[in-house]
């Protein structure tokens, strides 16, 4: 049938339903009981009327009072009888709604896919719901009526227990589903302890107070997290033997172009002095000139090693120690860039160990060749303290800041690198840049970590 023919029954059922509840309604009936008690009176009005002209002793009047106030009474008696029955039938409705309602619930409670428990001011179970079954290898039979405290842990039962006391006074929980919190522990029935997530909600109940706690065995994520953890260990731990593999790599490196090719150099230039010496009498002015350009290249060949060697390891952190490394450093970065490198470096007389020699150099190093590659700086301050017991680089520049093209800065791998070695020895890097405003590289060591300790003899 089409839609347009269903529309007219449609609006006469609804019309019908209408009249049927005004036909219920207490107001109505009382108004129609009225209407037919004082019809029906009238009548035995005229009837006695007709009669009482035969006796004189009732008057006309009276009777008519008396046959309106029989068709008040019924009125009124009909219209308390529609109220009573309406009453009940309202209340028989909302019992039937409060049956529903409480099935529903009970229904979703039972189909949760999060175990639900809920257990009263004494903490006995008063819920508990199939997956709490499953959870905790618990049949509801067995749980119900049992204190809750079977389900956790020994040492964790009096913390609980506190916690759910201050609960109930302050309706105030951290245990809150998603929400980052230090993990809990349920216990199986075969005794097994295994990781929970869990919220905690309070309803009252009469004079009592109901506690609801929603829970989820994490012990999945928690094994994914702690194998995660793991592996991001063993890969900084990796990092940190590849760095040191690294940087003692470049120190046989550096050592050998120094000592060996440098001393080799050395030697072919002074053999090539002794032979433009012998021959400086006889030679043609063509050998002499060829002889001078000769001992020019190796000049530059030397310089060139001295320079290599220096960029690997400069033998000046290890013979003279940091301070005076970074020093030669900063003069060596204006000299090659023409960038003005300001200094404020305070260590009194602190005495860096190797390890935290190296780390600081390398972080300074890789700072300074950032600012030479991308920021466009004019000038560099470099400041490095050691306060109480904290010690501070930071390398800030006056260039354009934040990258042009919108990559973040710390995808660069310069900078992984510094975190990788502030890491090394418990150190934080915070970065400070925007746009046109030039960027702050500031790495923050624990002094203990980096400072030697003075033994006592």
């Amino acid at each position: 049938m089409p839609l347009r023919d269903k529309t007219p029954l449609a609006s006469g059922s609804s019309s019908r339903a209408r009249v049927a509840t005004y036909v219920r309604h207490p107001v109505f009936v009382g108004t129609l009981a009225f209407v037919v008690a004082f019809v029906l009176a009238l009548g035995v009005w005229r009837w006695l009327a007709d009669r009482s002209l035969r006796d004189a002793s009732v008057s006309e009047n009276s009777l008519f009072a008396a046959s309106i106030a029989a068709a008040c009474l019924f009125a009124v008696v009909a219209f308390l009888m529609a109220r009573a029955r309406g009453l009940s039938t309202a209340t028989s409705a909302a019992h039937s709604q409060s049956s529903v309602n409480e099935a529903r619930m009970m229904a979703i409670i039972r189909s949760s896919m999060e175990a639900i428990i809920t257990v009263d001011e004494r903490q006995n179970i008063v819920i508990f719901n199939p997956m709490a079954e499953h959870v905790f290898g618990c049949s509801a039979a067995d749980a119900l009526g049992t204190s809750l405290s079977r389900f956790i842990p020994e040492r964790f039962r009096a913390a609980h227990e506190r916690h759910v006391d201050q609960f109930g006074v302050t309706g105030v929980s951290e245990r809150q589903m998603g929400k980052q919190q230090r993990v809990l522990f349920g216990l199986r029935s075969t005794g097994e302890e295994f990781p929970i997530e869990a919220s905690i909600s309070q309803v009252s109940d009469g004079d009592s107070k109901l506690y609801t706690v929603m829970l989820r065995d994490i012990t999945e994520r928690v094994k994914a997290e702690n194998a995660q953890r793991k592996s991001r260990e063993e890969l900084r731990e990796l990092s940190a033997n590849l760095q040191k593999v690294r940087e003692d790599e470049k120190t046989r490196i550096a050592r050998e172009l120094h000592d060996d090719l440098g001393q080799q150099l050395t030697a072919l230039k002074m053999d090539l002095s002794s032979v433009e010496q012998a021959l400086e009498a006889t030679a043609e002015p063509g050998i002499l000139r060829r002889l001078s350009g000769m001992r020019r290249l190796i000049d530059a060949t030397v310089a060139s090693v001295r320079r290599i060697a220096a960029d690997l390891r400069p033998v000046m952190l290890d013979d003279l120690g940091l301070i005076p490394a970074i020093e030669w450093l900063a003069n060596d970065f204006t000299n090659r860039y023409g960038i003005e490198v300001k200094r404020d470096i305070e260590v009194g007389d602190t005495r860096f160990t190797p390890a935290g020699a190296t780390t600081l150099f390398r972080i300074v190093q890789e700072a300074l060749t950032n600012v030479a590659r991308h920021a466009e700086a004019t000038v560099v301050t470099l400041t490095v303290r050691v306060e109480e017991d904290t010690c501070i680089v930071q390398v800030a520049d006056n260039g354009h800041g934040a990258s042009r093209s919108g990559a973040p800065a710390e995808k660069s791998f310069g900078l992984l690198g510094i975190r990788e070695r502030a890491h090394m020895l418990g150190g934080t890097v915070e970065i400070h840049t925007s746009s046109g405003k030039g960027f702050a590289l500031t790495v923050t060591f624990p002094a203990a970590a980096v400072q030697r300790q003075e033994t006592l003899t």
